[in-house]
This record gives structure tokens, C-alpha cells and sequence, in this order.
């Protein structure tokens, strides 16, 4: 592993970018935290960095040679914003990108899906995380954990679909090999957790563990598409919907090996990051 360069870590007060952040500073490398606020974080140089705000790219990629990318939350066309900020970021100096991208986005895609095809292109060294949905959607800061607190109940239009849910600790972690191992994988990565679990059994997890009841509650995909489109722009309501509608036909039934295969570890289970970050029913 090369111990040398620094990497400005986008999202750093993220889900991911967080995790990404503190495993890179545990490692001895030197790290931008990027955060529109530019939040302190232990062990990092904090930089304002905001999407919209181009007069604070290039502050932020001031001395850094490689990027840890999480791209503009809510925005259904994130290549509109990003791939300007890319070819500032080559011009500076930047050799190595790793993006986050979604197992359900393909190259070419829709939304970051174009910036996934930009990528290589434009640096010489890069990865595209395409991990499956986050376990943390369930037990952090995300509609579906706030309906859990609040409710007691799941909502989506995913039907009885699996998904190989994926541990965000272990999204940080391939994206830590991605960054700083002397060959770049140079290609896209799916992630998924060790099985494939529709949300019914998410609710049954969550029920045993906690001992609070939660259910799921199966809804039509235009009943989808009206509950998130009184929280986030009506495009990218309709994205998300169908990608719960992807769900129900099988879309992200699968489990792949490659946190095992980049980590030398299996992924973590459900029941296991239930248990880790959530009260624990007592007996």
C-alpha cells in the first residue's frame, strides 16, 4: 500500500465519506475533509467544499492527488455540476478518482451514470463503487430509519424483491483500497453484503433485535413516487420509485464477492450492524 499523497474526501460528514475519512487517517494518509460547513475532523485538514460553489473547488483540491467522490445529494443530474469539477481537478493534478456511485446505475446510466463513464477518460487511475443499498438506511439518517423511529414501519414499492444490502463500513473500506493500493482497480465495483434480504425480513431483523415491533409496508409505485415527492424534487422521486419497482423484479437480487475479495474479510450481515448501532432488546 503506498503511503505517499493526499486525498480530498468529498462527503466527509457522509455515511461513507466519514467511514472513509477516519479509516484513511487511522492508515497514516494525509486527508482533506470536504464539507460545505468544513467541519473538524480529528486528524484532517477541513476545506469548505460545496457542489454549487465552484469558487470553493479550487481551494479544495489545492495539493490533493486523489478523490474520494460522493455526488450531490437529491440532484437528478449530478454530471452537470460534477464533470466540471473533474476536469479542474485533472488539470490540477489529480491522478487518482474513486467515485460512489449505485449497483443499480450502470455505466452511461442515469444520474451518476454519466459520470461514471467520464471517469476514465479523465484520470488515469480510478474505481466506480456501485455499492447496493446501505444497511445504515435502516439505522441512521434516512427516511426509511426516521419511519422505523417514528412509526414503527418500512414504506416502499419494492414488494416481496431482495437486496444485498451492503454495511457502509465495508463501502469505506474497499473505497480505502481503491484510494491508496499501488494498482488502481481501474474498473466499476459492485458491493453487496453476504445475502440477498427483501425488506419484509429487514422488519423482522429489526423487530427481534430491538424488540419494538417493525413492519412493512408494501406500497404501489405511484403511492411511491407522491411520498418522496414531498420531500425531494419530483425527477428524482421518480428515479428512486423505480428503482423500488426494480426491486420487486429482481433487479438487486444478488450477492457479489468483492468485499472479501479486496479486504480479505467477509461483509458484515444485517443482524450484525442491527445489533452494532441500534438499541438491543434486553432479556
Amino acid at each position: 500500500m503506498n503511503v505517499t499523497g493526499t486525498t480530498l474526501v468529498i462527503g466527509a460528514t457522509g455515511t461513507t465519506g466519514s467511514r472513509t475519512a477516519a479509516r484513511l487517517i487511522a492508515a497514516g494518509r494525509r486527508v482533506k475533509a470536504a464539507s460545505r460547513r468544513a467541519t473538524p475532523l480529528p486528524g484532517a485538514d477541513p476545506v469548505r467544499f460545496d457542489w454549487y460553489d465552484p469558487d470553493s473547488h479550487g481551494p479544495a483540491l489545492a495539493g490533493t492527488d486523489r478523490l474520494y467522490l460522493v455526488p450531490p445529494v437529491g440532484d437528478p443530474d449530478p454530471a452537470a455540476v460534477m464533470l466540471p469539477f473533474l476536469r479542474q481537478a485533472r488539470a490540477a493534478g489529480v491522478r487518482r478518482a474513486v467515485l460512489l456511485s449505485s449497483s443499480a446505475i450502470p455505466e452511461g446510466g442515469p444520474a451518476v451514470g454519466r459520470v461514471h463513464r467520464a471517469l476514465p477518460g479523465l484520470f488515469p487511475e480510478w474505481a466506480v463503487l456501485r455499492p447496493s443499498w446501505f444497511m445504515q438506511n435502516f439505522t441512521g439518517a434516512h427516511a426509511h430509519a426516521d419511519s422505523i423511529r417514528d412509526d414503527g414501519a418500512i414504506l416502499t414499492a419494492a414488494g416481496t424483491g431482495r437486496v444485498g444490502f451492503v454495511d457502509a463500513d465495508d463501502i469505506a473500506a474497499v473505497a480505502v483500497h481503491a484510494l491508496t493500493d499501488d494498482r488502481a482497480p481501474n474498473t466499476d465495483l459492485v458491493l453487496t453484503g453476504p445475502q440477498a434480504l427483501a425488506h419484509d425480513d429487514i422488519a423482522a431483523v429489526l423487530t427481534d433485535v430491538t424488540g419494538r415491533p417493525v413492519v412493512h409496508h408494501h406500497l404501489p409505485h405511484d403511492a411511491m413516487v407522491e411520498r418522496l415527492a414531498e420531500a425531494i424534487p419530483r425527477d428524482f422521486a421518480l428515479l428512486l420509485a423505480g428503482m423500488d419497482r426494480a426491486i420487486a423484479e429482481g433487479a438487486e437480487d444478488r450477492t457479489t464477492d468483492t468485499v472479501r475479495r479486496l479486504t480479505g474479510r467477509p461483509p458484515s450481515d444485517f443482524r450484525t450492524v442491527a445489533e452494532r448501532e441500534l438499541p438491543v432488546r434486553r432479556a
